[in-house]
């Protein structure tokens, strides 16, 4: 699947929200696309459109200046219509991409794989 985007509204710790750590967009076509993480729970929900789903490892998050993929394991996939990757191409501003990708690391922290191309090299989060 692959979604563009202006850019995500992130937060590391909502505290509206029971300090959930969330990373989200929607795409031109106003397809939602979210990664969020209760700091309690050990499984991130990815939801896409409609569905959500629960995973709690073989996830892997590449995020660059331009693109997010997110990749799943195909048993997982199969309540988000099948696609194991999720590509997406965004124009968030330079200065906030630090802060993305430090939200991006708490909602995969011990859970999957974080490999950022914005000056760290690949961790397991």
């Amino acid at each position: 699947m692959q979604m563009t985007t202006d850019s995500f509204i992130y937060n590391p710790c909502d505290e509206e929200e029971d300090d959930m750590a969330l990373a989200c967009c929607h795409g031109a076509n106003g397809d939602l696309f979210m990664l969020a993480r209760f700091p309690d729970e050990d499984e991130v929900d990815i939801t896409f459109r409609d569905d959500t789903v629960h995973i709690d490892s073989k996830l892997i998050v590449t995020f660059s200046a331009d693109r997010l993929l997110l990749e799943i394991d195909a048993a997982d996939a199969q309540s988000l219509g099948g696609d194991t990757s999720f590509e997406i191409r965004h124009s968030t501003p330079e200065s906030e991409l630090a802060e993305l990708a430090d939200t991006l690391r708490i909602i995969l922290q011990g859970v999957g794989t974080f490999v950022s191309e914005i000056g760290r090299s690949a961790e397991q989060a």
